[in-house]
């Protein structure tokens, strides 16, 4: 069956013989923001096509509202479930007994959940029974830390989401340096409104509270060292409300010689570890690279997700999904974004390139969810210095072309540079903005964002960019240096830097990277 539902009106038929329950009620009780949930249910007339919708909160609307645009994909219910599965998918006499069961995760969304049971596939549902309300025993815990570098390198952001706003508590962290005294920094809390959306689904059937951010600021670290912390709330009764408590290394000094091992990717997505059904199923694998980086973590000292961050599309839920996804990850080593296609095209939004990609979020789930060092974080271009890199980070889905802001950032970034503290010059971006011959640019005869290449390779050459990092086209490939559709050699463009030759192969192997 298809992954995607596809409604197209919905109808009510509660039957007193058909239930469905969920167990136990209260989850959490331990701290735990992530927990397992058992949902039994039962139908007199069983088929196939019958459903689990899991909704939150738990009084779900479950009446037609038409999409405004053709983009919305269905169903068209007021309030999209989170996610759903197939009544069958455990058991397959299902339809012979009427009688199953699932095992659902569900995370701390600030909010109850509820279970519907629906008959009439996918086409034309029929809500049959709804069950019980399930809750965290805290909803408003603060939860999914993420680190990001800061505008200093001797600074690390911690960004948290949770349900406390200012007029009930005071968001804060409390952090030190391993087996030293500990500090207490104040932190900033953002959140928006469905008015802050763009669009339909994100402002309409998608729309999702996101609860608060809040971001912290730690700095003036030393270099290199082991820090410990917590995030939590102080609330107005004294009382303080904490997180579980983690760590990360701090960045060294730059131009410090030592082994900086950076991981670099775009386009992840998330996916639903219990087998579930979601909108937009871009990125089921996306859990397989997330438990590859869990693997590698300790081999790992920043992250750069550059740009298709959760592939959200309008349905805001599925941003703290995400945040729980990662959080093994974010709350030890940075975790740096880039904007893509996915979080920022809309119409008339100030996006270069047109189309609905981002669902109606235009931009504003990403830049408030994620800390990123920039000037101004809706433009969400930035400079970044960890050790001996620099990383300057373009958004594509804003105007870089020369003579533009974007493209004064970048030069300015490139050419402030100190190459004798920091070597390694680092150009991330999410669409390719150099060359390609992915399938998505040569069906195009495109071979990438052609202004792209024109307006900013005199930069690279000029400045000695050492490599481009690109996402977008959902595969890997890699290039010799090239400019002006030309190969050019390593020694022009890396200024006698030092190579090793891989003798596996006829490419020269970098420490960090393989290059052909």
């Amino acid at each position: 069956m298809s992954s995607r539902p596809t409604f197209v009106r919905t109808l009510f038929d509660l039957n007193e013989q058909a239930y469905i329950k969920a167990s136990p009620t209260v989850l959490g009780s331990d701290g735990q923001h992530m927990e397992w949930v058992l949902v039994e249910y039962s139908s007199p007339y069983p088929s196939d096509d019958d459903w689990i919708g899991v909704f939150s909160p738990g009084d779900f609307n479950a009446s037609i509202c038409p999409a405004e645009i053709k983009y919305v994909d269905p169903p068209l219910l007021c309030s999209a479930p989170i996610k759903f599965q197939y009544a069958n998918y455990s058991n397959a006499r299902y339809t012979s007994t009427g009688n199953a069961s699932l095992k659902l995760q569900l995370i701390n969304q600030r909010a109850d959940f509820s279970f519907g049971l629906f008959s009439g596939g996918l086409l034309n549902p029929t809500l049959v029974a709804v069950s019980n309300k399930v809750v965290f025993e805290n909803p408003n815990a603060p939860l999914y830390p993420r680190l990001a570098l800061g505008k200093e390198w001797d600074e690390i952001t911690v960004t948290w989401t949770s349900g406390y706003g200012l007029d009930i508590a005071e968001p804060v962290v409390e952090w030190g340096i391993m087996e030293g005294e500990r500090k207490f920094s104040p932190a900033g809390t953002l959140t928006f409104g469905r008015n802050s959306m763009c669009g339909d689904p994100a402002r309409t059937v998608g729309w999702c509270d996101p609860g608060y951010i809040h971001t912290a600021f730690l700095k003036e670290l030393w270099p290199n060292s082991k820090y410990t912390y917590r995030v939590g709330h102080k609330l107005f009764s004294g009382a303080h409300i904490w997180s579980k408590e983690n760590q990360f290394k701090s960045s060294p000094f730059p131009g410090q010689d030592s082994l900086q091992r950076v991981v670099i990717f775009g386009d992840m997505g998330k996916a639903e570890v219990d087998g579930s059904n979601e909108y937009k199923d871009f990125q089921r694998a996306s859990l397989n690279t997330t438990k590859q980086l869990i693997r590698d973590l300790k081999n790992t000292d920043a992250v750069f997700h550059i740009g298709d961050i959760c592939y959200a599309n309008g349905y805001l839920s599925q941003w703290d999904q995400f945040t729980a996804q990662i959080e093994p990850i974010a709350s030890t080593v940075p975790y740096m974004v880039a904007s893509g296609n996915h979080e920022h095209v809309w119409p008339n939004s100030g996006s270069f390139y047109q189309g609905l990609d981002s669902g109606g979020e235009c931009g504003v789930p990403a830049q408030t969810m994620f800390y990123v060092p920039a000037e101004n974080r809706a433009k969400f271009w930035y400079s970044s210095d960890y050790g001996m890199f620099r990383f300057c980070v373009a958004n594509t889905e804003l105007d870089w072309r020369e003579g533009t802001e974007q493209y004064n950032f970048i030069e300015h970034c490139l050419a402030s540079v100190d190459r004798q503290k920091q070597p390694w010059l680092i150009f991330l971006a999410h669409r390719v903005l150099g060359y390609s011959s992915a399938d998505l640019y040569a069906e195009q005869a495109s071979f990438a964002e052609p202004m792209g290449r024109d307006g900013l390779q005199n930069l690279w050459q000029k400045y000695k960019v050492d490599i481009a990092v690109y996402g977008h086209a959902h595969n890997y490939e890699r290039t010799c240096p090239i400019y002006q559709v030309k190969k050019v050699s390593f020694m022009s463009i890396y200024n006698q830097r030092l190579f090793l030759l891989d003798e596996r192969s006829d490419c020269f192997c970098y420490p960090f990277v393989l290059l052909c």
